[in-house]
């Protein structure tokens, strides 16, 4: 069985996350979404709060063979402790390549038993970003067309 780990802040989840996770789903028999903790990141929604939208979100889309989870610490050993051999990144420029880059190099480095795997953001959803929906939704901008219901409800 082929279990991948799709890590993230999701802070909130995007409909560029969904389509990635879709996608992921044609190649992997299970995806856990983890919802990522990083106490020097300002955030909007708590973890529990973010978990709980992604799961509304994969249920609104009749997903199967999706989990969501919070962790805090490295992502590879929640991969190797949870018997995941990859890990799914999304690219949505040039720019995002250098971080995830080095990102997947240290994870390599960590260890040598999960892989990345990368998706490039489909040109509808590439300008999307958890930062930019907070940033056009408080300057009054509609953004139903960006997020899915559960997180629009909360905004």
């Amino acid at each position: 069985m082929k279990v991948a780990v799709y890590p993230g802040s999701f802070d909130p989840i995007t409909n560029g996350h969904l389509d990635i996770l879709k996608r992921s789903l044609t190649l992997f028999d299970e995806v856990i979404v983890l919802v990522g903790y990083n106490s020097s990141k300002k955030t909007r929604f708590t973890p529990l709060e973010r978990k709980e939208m992604i799961e509304e979100a994969v249920k609104e889309e009749g997903l199967k063979n999706v989990r969501v989870d919070v962790y805090e610490g490295l992502t590879v050993n929640y991969a190797i402790e949870h018997k995941a051999k990859y890990l799914i990144r999304g690219l949505r420029a040039v720019t995002d390549f250098e971080y995830e880059f080095q990102l997947a190099t240290a994870n390599d480095y960590i260890s040598d038993k999960v892989d990345t795997v990368f998706f490039m953001s489909k040109n509808e959803t590439s300008f999307i970003s958890s930062s930019m929906i907070m940033e056009l939704y408080s300057q009054g901008v509609d953004v139903s067309k960006l997020v899915p219901h559960s997180v629009l409800k909360r905004l």
